[in-house]
């Protein structure tokens, strides 16, 4: 996941409340405030009194000639590395970005941001505020920590709808408000996965629960941050997963609450253009997934030839890490 830290240097307690209420990573602030920080939030300090200290964990350089580039390269195996330029071209950023990680960028408008973390569609690892403007606080902020890692979504049509007998269910409900096209990609295998669409529908049977995801199985992977997976079983409160949108658009959810009952369930199958995915869900009429369109269409209305969204990857998983070997899973 991308990171944001804001720069509180001279002192601002603005600067420091608005870090702490937008969800910044850290904040840096000079010698003696880390622990004014601590007051107002729990929060990683970026001081020579804070959690991470300047020349140790985390290195600052500015770009100035060719010559840096070395320099930047040999910091960043050991440290996190904050890069600042008054002339970009003088090493394009690119070439930082191809060789290594572990790089952050300063940035003052949320337009550099946005540049920076798309850099050969890798980007910087995170970016660090520059600016005492708040608004432009605010709106890189919400660049980074709403929207981060993006997934391409396939589209697949349903070739098999099979009730099955009964089993244990989970719903995941977040610490968050789920809109229209938004959901969570499970499924039986982590090569594909379907973006099951979040309970926030009106119906004249259930009130909707924007927060909620109605799941999958206990066996079921569910997709959550760092390009990682887990089975829904593993979920607890305070644990993260990926929320997102029908654009493949991803943002961090907290788990507020897992419930796990025992539900009649249904089996449901897809075809892309080179590949076969499943998922079981609860046969209920509430449980959706997710069309191109992004419209949810519920599974007791879904038919063969249906279009649902999924997400396809070639690599197995080992302990919900990629890696590449041979891994079949029926």
């Amino acid at each position: 996941m991308k990171r944001v830290w804001v720069k509180a240097i001279p002192w601002q307690k603005k600067l420091v409340t608005t870090a702490i209420e937008g969800g910044a990573d850290a904040v840096l602030v000079e010698e003696g405030k880390a622990a004014m920080v601590k007051q107002l939030g729990r929060m990683l300090t970026v001081a020579p009194d804070g959690d991470l200290k300047p020349g140790r964990e985390v290195v600052f350089h500015q770009i100035k000639s060719k010559e840096d580039e070395e320099r930047v390269l040999k910091l960043a195996a050991d440290h996190l590395v904050v890069l600042s330029a008054t002339d970009w071209k003088i090493i394009p950023l690119e070439n930082l970005v191809a060789q290594t990680g572990n790089l952050f960028v300063e940035v003052k408008t949320v337009d550099e941001a946005r540049t920076f973390l798309g850099v050969l569609e890798k980007g910087v690892d995170g970016v660090v505020t520059n600016t005492t403007n708040i608004s432009e606080i605010k709106k890189i902020l919400e660049l980074v920590k709403k929207w981060s890692e993006k997934i391409i979504l396939s589209k697949a049509k349903v070739t098999t709808i099979k009730p099955l007998a009964m089993g244990y269910r989970v719903c995941v409900d977040t610490c968050d408000l789920m809109e229209i096209g938004e959901g969570m990609l499970i499924g039986n295998s982590s090569a594909g996965m379907f973006l099951i669409h979040a309970e926030n529908i009106e119906n004249p049977y259930v009130t909707p629960r924007p927060f909620r995801v109605n799941a999958g199985p206990v066996h079921a992977y569910i997709k959550v941050p760092g390009e990682k997976t887990r089975y829904l079983s593993e979920l607890k409160a305070g644990d993260e997963v990926l929320i997102v949108n029908h654009l493949g658009e991803t943002r961090p959810g907290v788990v507020g609450r897992v419930k796990v009952e025992r539900r009649p369930l249904l089996l449901v199958e897809a075809k892309t253009d080179s590949e076969l995915v499943s998922t079981i869900l609860q046969n209920a009429e509430t449980i959706r997934l997710t069309t191109p369109e992004g419209k949810p269409i519920s599974v007791v209305e879904l038919k063969e030839g249906d279009e649902v969204l999924v997400a396809i990857e070639k690599a197995g998983r080992h302990f919900g890490h990629k890696v590449e070997e041979t891994i079949v899973e029926r």
